[in-house]
């Protein structure tokens, strides 16, 4: 092979492997840009999560508060029954 053909053959490669390149560059820069999109949609999934996750908290904290009023009031319930008993038993 001369010079020449050497020269045809490569300048007849170069604008494929250009373009070539040209679109694996931009695709790289819109999956980028996706990927930080995702990252963004993902985040604000994580504070929704987040916001529930303290919700539930909030309810879990309330359900033991009622079980102790309840315990209490049981309690209580318990003392007025034994004393009418205690009562009851004395006469």
């Amino acid at each position: 092979m001369t010079d020449v053909q050497i020269l045809t053959i490569a300048l007849a490669t170069v604008p494929t492997m250009l373009t070539v390149l040209i679109g694996i560059l931009i695709n790289n820069s819109r999956l980028s840009d996706q990927r930080a999109y995702m990252d963004g949609r993902f985040s604000q999934v994580d504070q929704q999560f987040q916001n529930f996750d303290r919700r539930f908290d909030n309810v879990d904290r309330r359900f033991e508060e009622m079980k102790d009023v309840w315990r209490s009031e049981l309690r209580r319930v318990e003392e007025v029954i034994d004393a009418r008993l205690k009562h009851l038993e004395a006469r």
